[in-house]
């Protein structure tokens, strides 16, 4: 067992250096090219294939009965089951999914999660 006072010097050795973190949320960091953060869907250019719920892992992916594609289906996602693995962007034939850079997706009620 170290005595008392051993980490009194470490303490003074790092006092004056730079801060290794940021302020979050009053400060933030600009992600990364290529960052996965939350699904976006172009419902114009959907053609409702549903290829994207085929190919999804996790199962965050449903379609549902809509007038706006040519199949009269698109795709819903539950945010709470993504694991942002982007396989539904990279598989989507007419690229009508992105991921944007949008991280913080926190909400009250899970109904909020659903991204159309």
């Amino acid at each position: 067992m170290a005595w008392p006072g051993a980490l009194i010097p470490e303490a003074l050795r790092t006092l004056f250096k730079e801060k290794a973190t940021v302020l979050y949320p009053f400060e933030r960091i600009e992600r990364a090219e290529g960052y996965r953060g939350k699904w976006s869907l172009d419902l114009d250019a959907c053609i409702g294939c549903g290829t994207c719920q085929r190919v999804c892992p996790s199962f965050a992916i449903e379609m549902v009965e809509t007038d706006k594609t040519k199949t009269g289906k698109k795709p819903v996602m539950r945010l709470d089951h993504c694991c942002f693995c982007a396989q539904c962007a990279e598989s989507c034939p007419v690229d009508a999914i992105t991921l944007t850079k949008e991280y913080e997706l926190a909400a009250p009620e899970k109904e909020k999660l659903l991204v159309e």
